[in-house]
């Protein structure tokens, strides 16, 4: 081999390795990025999908595609309204656990509606909140699994009052509430 040619060998090389590490860099970066953006939901999404990089493009195309949707504020009115509405849900538990589970429920399915969110099956909107609420989205998820069992009356009255409070933090974060007393 010529000096020539090594020296160009050597250039070659230089450069593969300079990528191969700039690639690596931006893996770890985009792993990072995505572990404290999702959360516990990150370390859920590895289980489900079997490795990080599945989760990571999981993810990613899941935060791709709720940005793409219109989320938006709710008007001062729907608010008040669906304030009041989860206000007589509280009053409502003592004599009806089961049916304030469903209540709420469907209250957040509505809060979910009125600021733009698809209302597909319940995996999609989990997910779709995921996004934006990555450490209540566990909750919202156990808190449909407990309104499943208490349509089969499986439920107990503790259950319920977790439900309706996991529903209450989601709902809470979906109308941006701060500072609210819980009543439940």
């Amino acid at each position: 081999m010529t000096p020539e040619t090594v020296r160009i060998l050597v250039v070659v090389v230089a450069v593969i390795v300079v990528a191969a590490l700039v690639w690596f860099a931006l893996q770890k970066r985009r792993s990072v990025a995505l572990r404290d953006r999702f959360g516990p939901e990150y370390e859920r999404t590895v289980r489900q999908t079997g490795s990080p990089r599945r989760a990571e493009t999981v993810l990613t195309e899941r935060a791709e595609r709720v940005e793409r949707l219109d989320i938006h504020s709710l008007s001062p009115a729907d608010s008040s309204r669906f304030s009041q509405s989860w206000f007589e849900l509280q009053k409502r538990f003592v004599d009806a656990p089961e049916r304030s589970v469903e209540e709420a429920d469907r209250l957040v399915r509505d809060v979910m509606v009125a600021k733009g969110y698809p209302m597909a099956d319940f995996d999609r909107r989990a997910e779709d909140i995921s996004v934006h609420y990555p450490h209540i989205v566990r909750n919202f998820r156990a808190a449909r699994a407990i309104a499943d069992r208490s349509r089969e009356h499986q439920a107990s009255t503790e259950e319920l009052r977790q439900a309706v409070v996991y529903y209450r933090s989601l709902f809470d974060e979906l109308l941006e509430a701060t500072g609210r007393r819980r009543i439940v």
